[in-house]
């Protein structure tokens, strides 16, 4: 029995239940502000703090990769995750939560060949992507003396 590809997405259609849109655009937006406005208030705190600026943009995502780490680590972050959607996979903290997942995922098949070697499953290309892009942004900068 063959189905047509129309016949498929016609299916696929009636089986899968509709998801409301704007409501999960703005669970998006409200939840990834929350996490913006978390971060700022890191920023104003470090500052408070007498770091410098260096210091302070080194010591803000580092705190909320931590946080995502552990928030994911015993299962909170996923929950928030899915009431947010795309509001906790754009910042810095849908990274951090790329990286632990697998890890975790895979904690069963032991300390190097899992834990260690799936944590960069996902983070893997994604590093390699940053630092090659960064490599060819170098170039472009340098060639054409845009400094």
């Amino acid at each position: 029995m063959s189905i047509s590809k129309d016949e498929y997405s016609k299916m696929a259609d009636k089986a899968s239940p509709n998801s409301p849109i704007i409501l999960n655009c703005i669970k998006a937006f409200l939840i990834g502000g929350l996490i913006c406005t978390f971060a700022q208030l890191l920023n104003m705190v470090f500052q408070n703090a007498g770091l410098n600026e260096k210091e302070v943009k080194i010591a803000t995502p580092s705190i909320i990769i931590i946080i995502t780490a552990i928030l994911t680590g015993i299962g909170i972050f996923d929950k928030i995750a899915r009431h947010a959607g795309a509001g906790t996979v754009v910042p810095i903290t849908g990274f951090a939560n790329s990286v632990v997942s697998p890890a975790l995922e895979f904690k069963h098949e032991g300390m190097v060949l899992g834990t260690a070697a799936q944590m960069f499953s996902i983070a893997g290309p994604v590093i390699v992507y940053g630092v090659g892009s960064s490599v060819l942004y170098g170039l472009i900068i340098y060639i054409f003396k845009l400094y």
